[in-house]
């Protein structure tokens, strides 16, 4: 497979607070990457650096051989970068459906459209008509999702789309996870839950104090291994897979 994303020695941070050093990521088109770490590691802001969101001190961000580093958000969801954030961010006023237009503004040709949405997440169906300010927590999130969709993604990255949810619909939003796979988006995933890390991911790096200390296949790592790199306790090789 090609390299769709790489990352290259990137330093990032917010004013004087540095909280990435010298990451080096490296993603292949169709893969599914989850990032693991605990609280404030860093990974939320690799996924901003990566969308645009987010300039980084130094290094490198570049697309399918192209170099992104100095491009903003919008111009790389043009090209197909698209984030779903850690909290959602949706427009309260709108209605579900109208929320899911505006991911569509990127102007991205592709499989996706409303019909093709709804047809993969019937929990985003069932709301289409409703205020995005009287929706759950998890229907929020979906509908995230599915914003993120409309833009048809190449690169799509979830953080933390889990997180405080109840099983049930974060099943419903993993069961959605292989479709959007088979219509052509790269994932990077964020996630704390190891058994649906390991369920999910082709591949597994893990994030410690803004450093990536530990990268494998999912099958090729332990869950001993994860877990000392995502405390960081004890004694784990580096382990890195091209």
């Amino acid at each position: 497979m090609s390299t769709l994303l790489r990352v290259d020695s990137v330093d990032a941070g917010y004013g004087d607070f540095q909280a990435l050093f010298g990451i080096d990521l490296d993603v292949a088109e169709g893969e599914l990457l989850a990032l693991v770490g605990a609280n404030g590691a860093g990974k939320s802001t690799l996924l901003k650096t990566i969308a645009g969101a987010l300039k980084p001190f130094r290094g490198t961000i570049g697309l399918a051989g192209e170099d992104v580093t100095a491009e903003p958000d919008i111009r790389r969801a043009r090209k197909g970068v698209c984030l779903v954030p850690e909290g959602r961010r949706l427009f309260p006023s709108l209605t579900v459906e109208e929320n899911l237009q505006v991911g569509a503004a990127t102007g991205r040709k592709g499989p996706w459209n409303l019909a093709k949405v709804y047809e993969a997440m019937p929990l985003v169906a069932d709301r289409r008509t409703r205020k995005a300010a009287r929706l759950s927590g998890g229907e929020q999130q979906a509908v995230a999702i599915g914003r993120a969709l409309m833009g048809n993604p190449r690169l799509l990255l979830l953080d933390e789309v889990s997180l405080g949810l109840a099983p049930l619909v974060v099943d419903q939003l993993y069961t959605a996870l292989p479709g959007i796979r088979a219509e052509g988006a790269t994932v990077i995933l964020v996630e704390q839950d190891l058994n649906r890390t390991f369920a999910v991911a082709d591949r597994i790096a893990c994030v410690l104090e803004g450093r990536i200390v530990l990268t494998g296949t999912a099958a090729g790592l332990t869950r001993d291994q994860v877990t000392a790199a995502y405390f960081g306790t004890g004694a784990f090789p580096e382990v890195k897979t091209p």
